[in-house]
């Protein structure tokens, strides 16, 4: 099991920004990819974008791609996810994620997620 701490959510404006930030409770962090997955009820849970392991190769849902943006700092354990231009329909829970193994960056090998943290943007 790994520990995953999300922050940053809120309650924003269309057209307003957020930052959101996770902490991983992982040793050897730069070895592992991170993702940033959002939940809404009554749909799936979407990946929203990830970020791989040490060569920090970037992936994005289409429906974000533009306006958000993943990094890591693999000295603090952290990954980010910076969101622009945001819309009423990013609203979600927004969870941080990461596989059981090192070395892959493969959608379908995300293994832990965090709590989440909730992001509201009205109209």
């Amino acid at each position: 099991q790994v520990h995953l701490v999300e922050s940053g959510g809120g309650s924003v404006q269309a057209g307003d920004s957020l930052r959101l930030s996770c902490v991983a409770a992982r040793q050897t962090f730069s070895l592992y990819t991170m993702g940033w997955f959002r939940h809404t009820p009554g749909k799936e849970r979407e990946l929203v974008a990830s970020i791989s392991w040490t060569e920090g190769r970037t992936k994005y849902a289409d429906s974000v791609k533009g306006r958000f943006a993943i990094s890591r700092d693999n000295a603090k354990n952290a990954v980010y996810l910076q969101m622009n231009s945001l819309r009423p329909e990013d609203t979600a829970v927004y969870s941080c994620a990461t596989p059981a193994a090192p070395y892959t960056d493969y959608d379908s090998d995300f293994a832990f997620w965090g709590q989440g943290t909730q992001v509201t943007v009205s109209s």
